[in-house]
């Protein structure tokens, strides 16, 4: 086994760090972003190495690390925007992922064309790459998958004994890896003129908004927030496979801190920790184990902090779970929730339930024309009628419902005969009670089925469209409940013109049903429709508006 030596950089140290490097050795070197681990560019055996200590896979480029524009021009194919952005934020924490010349080998580019290339913004850095000659490769200094590191010494707990040398350049000042971009060309507003473009692989301490003023257009790629297939080709590392993961598994929880704090206490065994910003740590005096990752407020504090913790939680055995506070994704804010979200493995809790809103009334009371105002403004809308049809076909309830009103509801086919049920149903107060008592639980059940993938695809708010609002007991999902009431004469021409009835039959379904006052009795809020639609329309939107900005209330209490 190799003695490793963690040494500060004396000259002597340096220029044993030139040595390991030119005879083709691994040498860690710490840079603003994390410490990394460096090899000769041009020595593919020394470049292999990297990988095995790491534990990395091969299809993961690397980003080389220069001192000069003139190396920077001996390595890759460089655009005037790259050119522009090297001279105004180099040496800093930005890569650029440019077009390769030969003298890089696909060792170092993970199979592609291009390389991605940055002048790190650290004396010790600068002073090796300049030292030895070559451009240096330098992953982060961890094993594959694990935290980055960010001291020297977490370098040593994961390469004692597997490289020669660790440089201690101190603690590292921005704490995560640099913000990696590619530059595209895409045809432009003006007479087809070829702009150059920006897309934001991995954030990092340079932000989009920083980008902003060298070119006019930056993108975030989707590798960013989302999860990418195990087949796609990346550009950049720290894309495609799970990143920056200690041994507990992290869940990191989306919801303000009240909900963050009730969804501990409900969830959390002795095995728990949290995650949690500075000065929070009083609200967890029952958890054992608190860790925090910087201020709520500054981004920059928890991008320096984040990989340090990390590291921390994953030296203690007795935690198996975390639960993390979600950083703001904005500005630096943006790196820091892509590495958490990495180390969680895209596990995500939403603690913020949809506001739900159940819209009731009488039939042909204009529920429909509600609902398609309110569709129409972006508001997601549950169907129980809809709902109601596609359960009534079940083979179960189908059974149920011929057993009780005999084969009479059925077509020769098997297939319900809907008005003949309606009659049956509505004539008979027991016979509706009967046929409620069977369609009730199934709707509800997809009712809450629906609502849960609307709160997983970010809903805010949910409109329960259900006629039988109350009766089906579904009132106790909803925040807040709206009735639509209209006089008989409106109601009856609604239904007749809708369900292609006679107005003996309309008045039978009517007949059956709630007053008015039933339905204004139980509602928090009444939409009148005196049958002008278009006014039906506008009273829906000023309503669901009121409900917005109430939630917007609330969320600023």
């Amino acid at each position: 086994m190799k003695k490793t030596v963690l040494a500060k950089p004396t000259k002597e140290i340096m220029q044993k760090a030139k040595e390991l490097i030119l005879s083709g050795e691994v040498v860690a070197m710490p840079t603003e972003t994390v410490y990394g681990l460096s090899a000769n560019a041009f020595d593919d055996e020394a470049i292999k190495k990297i990988f095995i200590a790491k534990g990395r896979p091969q299809d993961n480029p690397l980003i080389v690390h220069i001192s000069s524009m003139e190396q920077l021009e001996k390595i890759a194919y460089v655009t005037p925007l790259a050119k522009k952005l090297a001279e105004n934020l180099w040496p800093g924490p930005l890569t650029m992922v440019l077009k390769k010349k030969d003298c890089i080998s696909e060792v170092v580019s993970g199979g592609l064309d291009t390389v991605g290339v940055r002048m790190p913004n650290h004396p010790v850095a600068l002073e090796l790459i300049e030292t030895c000659g070559v451009p240096l490769p330098a992953p982060s200094a961890n094993i594959s998958g694990k935290p980055s590191p960010t001291k020297a010494t977490h370098v040593l707990d994961d390469f004692d004994g597997k490289i020669d040398l660790i440089i201690d350049g101190g603690e590292c000042e921005v704490g995560v890896e640099s913000t990696v971009i590619s530059i595209q060309e895409e045809h432009g507003d003006n007479n087809g003129e070829m702009l150059e473009r920006i897309t934001i692989l991995r954030p990092g301490a340079i932000t989009a908004n920083d980008l902003l003023e060298y070119c006019d257009r930056v993108y975030v790629g989707n590798g960013v927030l989302n999860k990418l297939d195990e087949n796609v080709k990346v550009q950049s590392p720290g894309m495609k496979y799970k990143h920056y993961a200690p041994n507990a598994q992290v869940i990191m929880l989306d919801g303000n801190f009240k909900e963050f704090c009730d969804y501990v206490y409900k969830n959390a065994d002795e095995n728990t920790g949290v995650l949690v910003f500075e000065n929070e740590e009083s609200m967890f005096e029952d958890i054992e184990y608190v860790y925090t990752y910087g201020k709520e407020d500054d981004s920059l504090s928890q991008a320096n902090k984040l990989f340090d913790v990390l590291r921390q939680i994953d030296k203690n055995e007795k935690v198996n779970k975390i639960f993390a506070r979600m950083p703001k994704k904005q500005g630096v804010g943006l790196a820091v929730y892509n590495r958490l979200l990495r180390a969680c493995g895209f596990k995500i809790e939403k603690l913020k339930n949809p506001y739900i809103v159940g819209l009731t009334g009488q039939t042909g009371s204009g529920k429909s024309t509600v609902c398609k105002a309110l569709r129409d403004r972006g508001v997601a809308i549950i169907d129980c009628d809809k709902i109601s049809r596609e359960v009534i076909n079940k083979a179960e309830v189908l059974e149920k419902l011929a057993d009780y009103f005999g084969t009479g509801i059925m077509y020769a086919d098997g297939t319900l005969n809907r008005r003949e049920l309606a009659i049956l149903a509505f004539s008979e107060e027991e016979n509706l009670i009967f046929l409620n008592s069977v369609m009730y639980p199934q709707i509800t059940k997809v009712v809450k089925e629906q609502i849960k993938q609307l709160k997983e695809n970010g809903e805010n708010i949910i409109i329960l469209d259900a006629p039988t609002l109350f009766e089906s007991k579904a009132n106790v999902l909803c925040d807040k409940t709206i009735a639509v009431i209209a006089d008989k004469e409106v109601r009856l021409e609604r239904i007749v013109k809708r369900d292609n009835i006679t107005k003996q039959e309309g008045k039978i379904r009517m007949k059956a049903q709630h007053t008015n006052d039933f339905y204004t009795d139980r509602c928090d809020l009444v939409i009148e429709n005196d049958g002008d639609l278009q006014s039906l329309e506008q009273k829906a939107v000023r309503v669901i508006d009121s409900i917005k900005q109430e939630i917007q209330e609330k969320a600023q209490i």
